[in-house]
């Protein structure tokens, strides 16, 4: 069992699959991650949806460089993307170009 007197929350996912996303992305950065309140999406539909939330929680030394990538994915996850394929402008939500179809992951 980790400790948690020593972790502080530093993001709250939208939902479990960001979760895991960020949580690879600071692990990939040599973070350590703990992620809490996963395990409650089984009680969809019976709790509130802010009780599901998932947050991620790091090392009180781990602090700053984890909220400077979590900065950098809000600011990325702001802004438009340009297609290769047509060159169409797409919102940021968009994994799909709404003019070809062609995924945005594709496009990296």
């Amino acid at each position: 069992m980790i400790d948690d007197t020593h972790w502080t929350q530093v993001y709250s996912a939208a939902e479990a699959l960001e979760a895991y996303s960020l949580k690879g992305m600071l692990e990939a950065s040599g973070l350590d991650v703990l992620l809490k309140g996963e395990s409650l999406y089984s009680c969809m539909g019976e709790l509130p949806a802010s009780v599901l939330e998932v947050t991620l929680w790091v090392p009180e030394h781990q602090i700053l460089k984890a909220q400077q990538l979590l900065a950098g994915y809000e600011d990325q996850a702001d802004q438009p993307w340009f297609c290769s394929g047509c060159g169409e402008q797409n919102e940021s939500n968009f994994e799909i170009c709404w003019q070809c179809q062609k995924e945005k992951a594709q496009l990296l």
